[in-house]
């Protein structure tokens, strides 16, 4: 454990680097519930009492208020709220996959069985960033799909930015390379433009949803096979233009309301 005294001692953005990195692993501990010698609270207030002259004034007054009456229930709060102030700080901020969240260790996964819809899948079609696949694996296995299929051009999800950006869930929800012939047997939903405004579409039990390229959409073979099942989400803006991940994320929450109609009836 760095003593006071020596990070005290330290130039200003050295000692911002030096507790910004113990902050995170005391807040990362906090997460998943082990032991962490940062997360005592005598430690604790008096590291923070060393930066205190290190940020803004509105800041530092939140934080000086913890530390004269530190909640424990509010630990993990006030650690946040400080990291992200060392982040502005030094002007940096953390990646999507730094982030700190809960249930989101490997051993707390291996715990549990994956829910998902049986005969709901996505069909990847040469989508080249790493990032946005691993966006849509993420989105994949949060709204229960069972698997998913990648054309032969499409990134690898086992590029490590890929991997990051999944948040793991590369590691447990099935994929595997497959052309559009070789798709299972069931119907196929396009996402595309000029299709049916998706909040007036009859999603299938069972179903494979394609979505395309970042640059050249959906193809057309995969369009004809689709035998008009093409949907679109309605926008407004000028641009009239989202990330393909996040309409993919559209898409599954319709879906899996469709889905579970029945239940919530």
């Amino acid at each position: 454990m760095p003593e006071i005294f020596k990070l005290y001692n330290l130039p200003q953005k050295q000692r911002c680097r030096k507790i910004l990195r113990i902050l995170e692993s005391a807040e990362a501990a906090l997460v998943q519930n082990k032991a962490d010698e940062f997360l005592d609270v005598f430690y604790l207030r008096s590291l923070l009492k060393i930066i205190l002259e290190d940020l803004e004034p509105s800041s530092a007054i939140k934080i000086k208020n913890w530390i004269e009456n530190p909640q424990e229930n509010d630990k993990r709060k006030i650690i946040n709220f400080v990291r992200y102030e060392l982040y502005k700080k030094l002007d940096t901020a953390p990646a999507e996959w730094d982030l700190i969240l809960p249930n989101s260790g490997a051993d707390e996964i291996a715990n549990f069985r994956r829910s998902f819809f049986e005969g709901v899948y996505v069909y990847a079609e040469d989508i080249r960033t790493p990032f946005n696949i691993g966006s849509i694996f993420r989105t994949a296995e949060s709204f229960g799909v069972e698997k998913v299929f990648l054309s032969h051009d499409c990134v690898s999800p086992d590029n490590p930015k890929a991997k990051r950006t999944a948040m793991g869930c590369t590691e447990y929800l099935p994929w595997e390379r497959a052309g559009l012939e070789s798709l299972p047997d069931l119907p196929l939903i396009v996402l595309e433009t000029g299709g049916t405004d998706i909040s007036k579409f009859e999603f299938p039990k069972k179903g494979i949803v394609v979505i395309g390229s970042e640059e050249l959409g959906v193809s057309p073979e995969a369009i004809k096979k689709a035998q008009g099942r093409v949907i679109t989400i309605p926008m407004y803006g000028i641009k009239a233009s989202i990330n393909v991940s996040v309409a993919f994320g559209i898409c599954m929450q319709k879906w899996c309301e469709a889905l579970t109609a029945d239940y919530r009836s």
